[in-house]
């Protein structure tokens, strides 16, 4: 199993037992920490894709150390300017060990509702799309809308719907 979660402003795809290198997160060595928010996870064919992200799931993790990263070396040059300037820099990071990944089950089936509540509301939009002008000003005349016959097809929908 496997999820791919934000941690720090970046995302990572991370599975059980495995060492990550993250910005530097607050805590000592030997804390666990635990990232809820989790963009995907997939368990074999069995994909759960969250928008953005999947309620209840967690990743559980341990921080094993702090350290620096390798030496960056940024030199700067304009030639025949006698212009030379060189710098260096170590990121500060946070080795972390995945525990665990925990996904609730209730997201998926509560997205599988509102995509059938949205494919509702979509075919009944539809069906007045599919309708004339002159059939939809005739339905608000039915409901008692006033000022339908000055209206454009796209008010009509709005009014009716």
């Amino acid at each position: 199993m496997y999820a791919i979660v934000e941690i720090a402003g970046q995302q990572f795809k991370v599975a059980k037992d495995q060492k990550v290198f993250v910005h530097r997160l607050a805590g000592e060595e030997g804390d666990s920490v635990s990232f809820d928010k989790i963009l995907l996870t997939g368990d074999g064919d069995n994909i759960t894709l969250g928008a953005p992200a999947i309620e209840g799931a967690l990743v559980d993790a341990k921080i094993t150390r702090h350290l620096k990263g390798d030496k960056v070396i940024v030199f700067k040059k304009k030639r025949r300017k006698g212009y030379r300037v060189k710098n260096g820099h170590r990121q500060s990071l946070t080795e972390i060990s995945i525990e665990g990944i925990s996904v609730n089950g209730k997201k998926a089936t509560s997205a599988k509702k509102e995509e059938s509540k949205s494919n509702k509301e979509e075919a009944s939009d539809n069906d007045l799309n599919n309708n004339s002008v002159v059939e939809l000003r005739e339905m608000a005349k039915e409901k008692g809308i006033e000022g339908y016959s000055s209206m454009k097809k796209a008010e009509l929908i709005a009014a009716l719907s």
